[in-house]
């Protein structure tokens, strides 16, 4: 048995001791095949056997385990408060479609926003609001925007007057009201260009 080597010209040449190495094997390998047979049976069990112990030893992953804890309820909202803004949200909602009329305070006879607002939390939470929107404003706490929660207040100036609307923040950067135009109760886009020029700020009459 020979091991030609080719060079890049495409000639043969072989090193001495290259040859030396080759015809050793060659007289050898009769004698030797055996051997490296068994020989390769014993390294192929010996790697199958490692394989098999990195596999049985690889960390098991145990979702329940793994999974990152639920993070624990905010303790800052008392459960009844949090409670009472849904039932605001939720009322007020239930108006909508409501007809607008100008000093309304009753579905039956109309809305106005600050008839609405006033009777939204009289009847869902049982807080008597009374007043303009001007006059809301000045009873409830301010409320940075980016803090805002569901049943807090929006109020805006939509007729050249400081707090002359007012709304009921619903979430998701929505809220509902009883604007004279079109005429009926309905929710708007906090962000839209009519309302975002007009926003002056929030306010709460619910508890820190």
């Amino acid at each position: 048995m020979t091991f030609p080597l080719v060079d890049r010209a495409g000639g043969v040449s072989v090193d001495p001791g290259i040859m030396h190495y080759v015809q050793t094997c060659d007289a050898e390998w009769d004698e030797g095949v055996g051997d490296c047979v068994k020989w390769m049976g014993r390294a192929s069990v010996c790697m199958v056997l490692l394989l098999g112990g990195c596999a049985s030893h690889s960390p098991s992953v145990s979702p329940a385990r793994d999974m990152a804890p639920t993070p624990p309820p905010r303790k800052d909202i008392p459960k009844e408060v949090s409670a009472r803004r849904q039932e605001v949200v939720l009322f007020a909602m239930s108006l909508i479609d409501t007809d607008y009329r100008f000093g309304g305070k009753n579905p039956e006879a109309g809305l106005d926003c600050s008839g609405m607002v006033a009777y939204v939390f009289r009847e869902a939470i049982g807080v008597e609001v009374k007043g303009s929107a001007a006059d809301i404003a000045n009873r409830g706490r301010p409320v940075i925007r980016k803090n805002l929660r569901e049943g807090d207040l929006l109020f805006f100036n939509t007729s050249g007057k400081p707090y002359s609307h007012v709304g009921i923040y619903i979430g998701q950067g929505r809220f509902i009201h009883a604007p004279a135009s079109k005429g009926k109760v309905r929710i708007d886009e906090l962000g839209s260009e009519y309302f975002a020029k007009r926003y002056q700020e929030a306010r709460t009459l619910f508890p820190a």
